[in-house]
């Protein structure tokens, strides 16, 4: 797999670990002006991307910034215990990503279609996170210590509300006027591997949408002032890149020539465009997870007082 096929179909890479694999299996080497960590937990491990300059930017195809990508395949699993304990490595991770103190103000924004399974995992998170903002108003003496003010929001798409997403954020960030945005939106995965097992957070924004070809403005420091943090996870996969993996496995495995080419992908997906895009049948059970997994994480990092046990006292 190539960037060259990448850009023939129209595919972006939401990732920076796939990015930078797809560079490095070109390569064979670290990619100028990218530094790479690792760390490994019980149920997951974490590699961190940094892209520091331009260079590495416009080979990466990523803005300049810092790129968490924690890979626990135990999502997938009914395993309680251990999204848990997932959860705590995205609180860890999410927390060195931000220095605030305990009164910040802080807005988290549940990107994508609640009336779509594969991009309703904002408005998921939104629905599960431990908004406070709230009772800091009008019902002090409901809290308790080691809690921050939070509130949140899931502006829907385009589609529905005729209003681009970002002209919504930036209304409410008027008016809120949080010291950091906390943006959770679906993604697009190169790999079906990494469907509901990967989860990117990046210091560098994030463009709605863009997973699946389409331009929309962006949510990120520059547009809205405040420094924003996004939090994705794929739930889709292209399907062009499924086929692509398919035939080069079995050309592999039979020693057959290559007899198909771009253009024969090109013809099967031509009446979606080129953008077909898959998701897993087990979609609806996939989101539920990780959108419990995805808010425990944003408010155990912000609530980093509150015993997780507590917080269904404060939902609603």
């Amino acid at each position: 797999m190539d960037r060259e096929f990448l850009k023939s179909m129209g595919v972006s890479l939401d990732l920076a670990l796939e990015a930078r694999e797809i560079v490095r299996g070109e390569t064979g080497q670290e990619v100028p002006g990218v530094r790479v960590d690792k760390e490994t937990y019980d149920h997951a491990s974490v590699t961190t991307v940094y892209i520091e300059d331009e260079s590495a930017q416009a080979i990466m195809g990523k803005p300049v910034g810092k790129y968490i990508t924690i890979e626990a395949p135990v999502i997938r699993e009914n395993d309680p215990d251990a999204h848990r304990q997932v959860a705590e490595v995205l609180a860890e991770q999410l927390k060195k990503m931000f220095d605030l103190p305990m009164e910040a103000n802080i807005l988290v924004v549940g990107l994508g279609n609640w009336n779509a399974t594969p991009d309703a995992l904002g408005p998921r998170v939104v629905d599960n996170c431990l908004v406070t903002r709230h009772l800091f108003n009008y019902a002090p003496q409901s809290l308790q210590g080691g809690m921050r003010p939070v509130s949140a929001i899931a502006p829907g798409v385009l589609g529905i509300t005729g209003i681009e997403t970002a002209e919504i954020v930036q209304g409410v960030t008027g008016r809120v006027k949080p010291e950091l945005i906390i943006a959770i939106d679906s993604l697009a995965a190169r790999s079906v591997d990494r469907i509901a097992t990967t989860i990117q957070l990046a210091d560098t924004g994030i463009n709605p949408g863009s997973g699946i070809g389409n331009k929309r403005a962006g949510i990120n420091q520059e547009t809205m002032g405040v420094k924003v943090i996004a939090i994705g996870v794929p739930t889709v996969a292209s399907a062009a890149l499924i086929a692509q993996d398919a035939i080069e496995k079995y050309l592999k495995n039979t020693n057959a020539q290559a007899g198909v080419t771009n253009e024969a992908i090109k013809s099967v997906l031509e009446p979606f465009g080129g953008n077909l895009t898959v998701t897993p049948k087990e979609i609806d059970t996939l989101i539920e997870d990780t959108a419990h997994i995805i808010a425990g994480g944003i408010s155990m990092a912000l609530h980093p007082e509150v015993n997780p046990d507590d917080y269904a006292y404060y939902l609603h």
